[in-house]
């Protein structure tokens, strides 16, 4: 991340330790994506703090009255509730941050109340969708200058679960290819086992055979520079082959997790191991996939179950 720089007045203490908070929070080891995210969340409460030709004030003078008001600004622009509980959880840790620093007696923003966010149940490939579609990127119909790479890419999103992050984040020395496991760093640098199934191994496999060999590139995923191929670089390549292959552009890097979960769910897997497979820190994240499950089951009792006409 590069150096914090405010945009408008002489920096004031406020500005002084947003600025300290997020390179502690980029020595933490946060994603850049998460960085980029809070800085601009900051920058907002800054300027929101910061009347035309004033200074902000000082983080002492910041109560809950303030923030409260602050918040209501978010609920007058209607914004999602997910974006209100990323801008407070940034607000949040600043205040945490100085209140470790001595800066501030009290984090005050521990006082607002977090807004609900409304439960969303994740869209669900079905399993004859998902293999329609991997067979068609094994098949070759699009053609594309690294098929193999593609192919495996694939294969590992589904076989696997794994995040698009921890994709992109593969090492080579992360493969154990004979005893078929991948070793993935997950949310917080956590690392975890996660089994490579037969068919991923054997994508992989027949990439890797084919891989160019380049110094000090520790990437399993190379890109056409043959360096490390982004999680941009994954989603657009899955969004390409969705789109012309499916004919659905939605489809993304994460929709393989889901359906990973909710498929596993749907064949007996256990809710927990389902859990340690995905990395979920918490069993209640992991949950929502019986939801799917659920609400699958119902689609199918509405659609085939003679009784079920009754309810309309």
């Amino acid at each position: 991340m590069g150096t914090w720089t405010p945009t408008a007045m002489p920096a004031s203490e406020l500005e002084r330790q947003i600025a300290l908070y997020l390179d502690d929070f980029a020595r933490a080891g946060n994603s850049a994506h998460s960085i980029r995210a809070y800085e601009a969340d900051l920058r907002q409460f800054l300027a929101y703090l910061s009347p035309p030709d004033l200074a902000p004030p000082e983080p002492t003078a910041i109560d809950l009255l303030l923030l409260r008001e602050w918040l209501a600004s978010l609920y007058g622009d209607q914004l999602a509730a997910v974006t209100l509980r990323r801008k407070l959880a940034a607000v949040r840790g600043l205040f945490r941050f100085m209140l470790r620093e001595g800066v501030v007696p009290l984090n005050v923003a521990r006082l607002i109340r977090t807004p609900k966010a409304p439960q969303k149940l994740p869209e669900v490939m079905s399993a004859e969708q998902v293999n329609t579609l991997l067979d068609g990127v094994a098949a070759g119909k699009l053609e594309r200058p690294f098929p193999a790479r593609d192919r495996a890419l694939f294969e590992l999103l589904y076989g696997c679960g794994i995040r698009v992050s921890e994709l992109a984040g593969l090492n080579l020395e992360d493969l154990d290819r004979s005893a078929g496991w991948l070793r993935v760093r997950g949310k917080g640098k956590k690392e975890r086992q996660v089994p490579l199934p037969g068919k991923a191994a054997e994508s992989l496999e027949r990439y890797l055979a084919e891989r160019p060999v380049v110094r000090e590139e520790r990437a399993v995923f190379l890109n056409h520079r043959h360096s490390r191929l982004t999680t941009r670089g994954i989603g657009g390549i899955v969004k390409l082959y969705a789109t012309y292959l499916a004919g659905d552009p939605s489809v993304h890097p994460h929709s393989f997790r889901h359906a990973y979960a909710t498929h596993l769910l749907a064949d007996g897997a256990d809710l927990r191991a389902i859990q340690e497979l995905l990395g979920h820190a918490r069993l209640s994240t992991t949950q929502k996939y019986t939801q799917v499950s659920l609400t699958d089951l119902m689609a199918v009792y509405d659609r085939a179950h003679p009784k079920a006409q009754l309810k309309k």
